[in-house]
């Protein structure tokens, strides 16, 4: 059984993970391990997990940095991101470690924290232990059970009551080894009452080996905050990239998350929010570009759990060559949840008879006074308005590429940070058209 080597090797090395992180993080791993044991990994049995067979991307011999010894890198010097000058507070991750050589951010407002998840549980003790394993589903997702696991740090993000960062906040991942790893990436977001903050991710690689990168990252809302979360995956066709998301929303706050996917090995997402207080909005986006072998596998699941909230999820795949897209979208109204308003969209271009995409909306509705909706298609390019551009002098391949491109518009719209909708509208054309440098060994960003 694969999930036995693992097993092995935490209880082996137990003690240099509670030697190498914080009191905070070492009191969740029994109750992880536990789990763990019980569940082991998704496997494709699972209905949700039928186009997604996880447990073969840990069947091979995999390094962990269990003592959380520092990468020997400057990734100043070494790295830059496909995003720049878009006026962020920056921060750095690599692997699963928090580089905390870089300047400290200047300008946050006072009492934001923002950085290494280790310190962040011994500096604001109450914070972490009110939400760090408490939002995630481990007994519902192996992945975070075993992230929780092996997990030594991350990054961290608390924003006080009525306090708004009006500047974005910039996470940027870097996966950096000279032999195959597996990383265990966590992120915390916490938005007190009323507090507002943007925050974008960015996953880079910069060696040409493998890597197996679970990240888990929960997220808390509370009453009238408003977060906005975005993700831009630029990783090589090396890594194995397992994501979940778990959000818990208090009642009038909204929250926005996009995540775009333009250059991947094999990613699967998962996002699960709780609306659990009323009117409170969610907001999803999703956008993946595959060729190749590429395998994307997108889940989101909201729950509506209290009277008057509303959710929106848009999710957008263009596939070619031999790549494999999936989705599930699935929206819970509950007995009480009445006066919800959700609705679920996921559309996908085809460009070759050998891609495959498979799709599967799915409504749980349980009140009567309700506005749910969801709607799906899958196919390749509209003859009539390739037709239409080329009869006004465009070519035929510059017509696809300006479709291709106007059919990710409306997820990328999503992003309220417009610096940032502007480079990436220039990313995806780039991507479409071949020219986007992407992860490889050279290791260096352009």
């Amino acid at each position: 059984m694969v999930e036995q080597q693992y097993t092995d090797l935490f209880e082996q090395y137990r003690g240099e993970l509670d030697a190498n992180s914080a009191e905070g993080l070492n009191r969740h791993r029994d109750a992880a391990f536990d789990i763990f044991r019980q569940t082991g990994f998704p496997s494709s049995v699972q209905e949700d997990y039928r186009r997604s067979d996880i447990v073969r991307r840990f069947d091979a011999d995999l390094g962990l940095n269990l003592r959380n010894i520092p990468v020997p890198v400057n990734p100043h010097e070494a790295f830059r991101c496909n995003v720049p000058d878009i006026s962020t507070h920056t921060f750095i991750l690599i692997n699963d470690r928090y580089y905390d050589s870089a300047a400290p951010a200047e300008g946050l407002p006072d009492g934001v924290f923002a950085g290494s998840l280790r310190q962040f549980a011994e500096a604001y003790p109450a914070q972490f232990d009110a939400h760090y394993a408490r939002i995630a589903d481990m007994a519902g997702d192996g992945v975070a059970a075993y992230n929780t696991m092996f997990a030594r740090d991350g990054f961290a993000l608390y924003v006080p009551a009525n306090v708004e960062v009006e500047k974005p906040l910039q996470l940027i991942n870097i996966l950096h080894g000279g032999v195959d790893l597996n990383v265990n990436r966590r992120i915390l977001i916490i938005a007190g009452e009323n507090a507002r903050v943007k925050l974008l991710v960015c996953d880079h690689t910069a060696d040409d080996v493998r890597f197996v990168v679970t990240q888990v990252t929960e997220m808390f809302a509370d009453t009238s905050a408003r977060v906005d979360f975005y993700e831009l995956e630029d990783n090589s066709e090396k890594v194995t990239r397992l994501s979940s998301l778990f959000c818990e929303q208090r009642g009038h706050s909204e929250v926005v998350t996009d995540s775009i996917t333009l250059h991947n090995g094999y990613t699967r997402n998962n996002c699960r929010f709780r609306l659990s207080g009323k009117h409170a909005a969610t907001h999803v986006g999703g956008l993946a570009i595959c060729d190749k072998k590429q395998h994307i596998d997108s889940f989101a699941f909201l729950d509506h759990a209290m009277p008057g909230c509303t959710s929106s999820e848009l999710f957008r795949n263009v596939l070619k060559d031999e790549a494999t897209g999936a989705f599930c979208g699935k929206i819970r109204v509950r007995t009480d949840a009445q006066k919800t308003q959700a609705y679920q969209t996921n559309r996908n271009l085809v460009l070759s008879d050998t891609a495959r995409m498979f799709s599967r909306p799915l409504l749980e509705i349980y009140a009567d006074d309700v506005k749910c909706s969801h709607g799906l298609t899958t196919g390749q390019l509209d003859e009539e308005a390739l037709f239409y551009m080329r009869a006004r002098g465009i070519s035929r391949e510059e017509a696809r590429l300006l479709l291709m491109t106007a059919f990710t518009r409306d997820v990328v719209d999503m992003i309220r940070i417009p610096a940032l909708r502007e480079q990436l509208t220039t990313l995806i054309d780039k991507r479409f058209r071949g020219e986007l440098t992407h992860c490889g060994n050279s290791g260096i960003y352009k």
